[in-house]
């Protein structure tokens, strides 16, 4: 996540400089970024859902009973595990379409591109299925 964000920065910096410096600004780093921030936001994904980072609903969560919110956390967690898991099959699909397919300006497999979505959907299901362990292990 560090090299991705590091290098979403880098190419943002060289774009923003050439185009107030040099007569004009170089048509990859456009691409570069884009393709940075997507993967960054892949590993970062994973890391949000273990460090418990995404928006939650406290007020209503918080109303309901101990076992009540017991299940809804089961019921959350599985439905994230079964969605990614979804996510993750179709993107090996999707990865094979690209096989073939180059990014404009970088001259790279789009199939590069697209095992972001692979990465997101493994570390994804990676720390919900451990979410899953720790709320049955909590509960006992």
């Amino acid at each position: 996540m560090l090299i991705s964000t590091t290098g979403f920065v880098g190419s943002t910096v060289i774009q923003i400089f050439a185009r107030f410096f040099l007569a004009s600004a170089p048509s990859w780093t456009e691409e570069a970024s884009r393709l940075f921030f997507i993967y960054a936001i892949s590993f970062a994904s994973g890391l949000a859902l273990r460090d418990k980072y995404f928006v939650e609903l406290d007020v209503f969560y918080r109303k309901f009973s101990r076992k009540t919110q017991y299940f809804l956390d089961l019921i959350i967690q599985f439905s994230t595990v079964f969605l990614f898991a979804i996510l993750g099959i179709y993107a090996v699909e999707y990865i094979q379409l690209g096989i073939n397919e180059t990014s404009p300006s970088l001259r790279i497999p789009m199939s590069f591109a697209f095992v972001s979505i692979l990465i997101m959907s493994l570390t994804i299901l990676i720390y919900a299925v451990l979410e899953i362990k720790q709320i049955i292990k909590k509960e006992k």
